[in-house]
């Protein structure tokens, strides 16, 4: 894989300064406050972060499964998730779909978004999102094959997300996380994390060609789902926050998870 990117003083950093600067943000995991101190290596690192996750929650969903049923094994996936992350990402679900929601200009949105209560847009925005996360997941860890498809959902999302630290994309007025990792994904990088993630979802597929298809087609699907969200939130904020990053996520996770009930055989 090509090198990462970093700035004028990325010489000086850890070597692994940038997965564990991921593992601090994005995750719940102890990290030490020296080895993760900035935010440059979060959006590179994001897919790393969520083949270890997509791992977690598959082992837990599939347990889950077989001893008592495909409900109980999606709702501990997804609930594993929403406490590995903090419920951060699922809490910018809720504050992203109450700035985009109607009748609001830009200042009035992103005020909205930097207030801590959820409205009632958002409210109903996460809820309908998890429980489709669950009923599409339940659906798949039915089938043989279904916890490949989580897994991929997981990494999907975490792609969706490094997609905003590429060139040309604004951070937001007012967004400090925003400001902090834009720019921080090369094209190059970006591509070689492609190729990398294509190459994971042919390995959870076991070689199986069909498999492979319907699960890199449904995280195409996912990450589409999270681009339109982009460019929304683009229109609506003039840029990129935390905050539409956690929502490009769990609308990528839902999408993949959806396609690949319908198509997964």
């Amino acid at each position: 894989m090509s090198r990462p990117p970093g700035d004028a003083r990325g010489s000086a950093r850890p070597r692994w300064a940038g997965p564990l600067e991921s593992l601090a943000l994005l995750t719940v995991m102890p990290v030490p406050a020296r080895a993760a101190a900035g935010t440059r290596g979060v959006l590179p690192w994001a897919p790393l972060v969520g083949l270890l996750l997509g791992g977690v929650a598959t082992g837990i969903a599939v347990a889950g499964t077989r001893l008592v049923s495909p409900l109980t094994g999606a709702v501990l996936a997804v609930a594993v998730l929403a406490a590995l992350t903090r419920g951060l990402h699922l809490d910018g679900l809720a504050d992203t779909a109450d700035g985009l929601g109607p009748l609001r200009g830009r200042e009035r949105a992103l005020a909205v978004m930097h207030q801590g209560d959820v409205g009632p847009f958002g409210v109903v925005t996460l809820v309908l999102t998890v429980l489709l996360q669950v009923a599409a997941a339940a659906a798949l860890l039915a089938t043989d094959s279904g916890w490949a498809a989580l897994w991929t959902a997981v990494l999907a999302a975490r792609l969706a997300m490094t997609r905003t630290g590429l060139p040309g994309l604004p951070a937001a007025e007012g967004s400090a996380l925003g400001r902090s990792v834009t720019g921080t994904v090369s094209s190059r990088w970006w591509i070689a994390l492609l190729l990398a993630s294509a190459a994971a979802v042919g390995a959870l597929a076991a070689g199986d060609r069909v498999l492979a298809g319907a699960l890199a087609g449904s995280a195409l699907a996912g990450l589409g789902a999270a681009e339109l969200l982009l460019r929304r939130a683009r229109a609506r904020l003039g840029g990129v926050t935390g905050d539409v990053m956690g929502a490009m996520a769990e609308v990528t996770a839902a999408v993949t998870l959806l396609v690949a009930a319908a198509v997964v055989p």
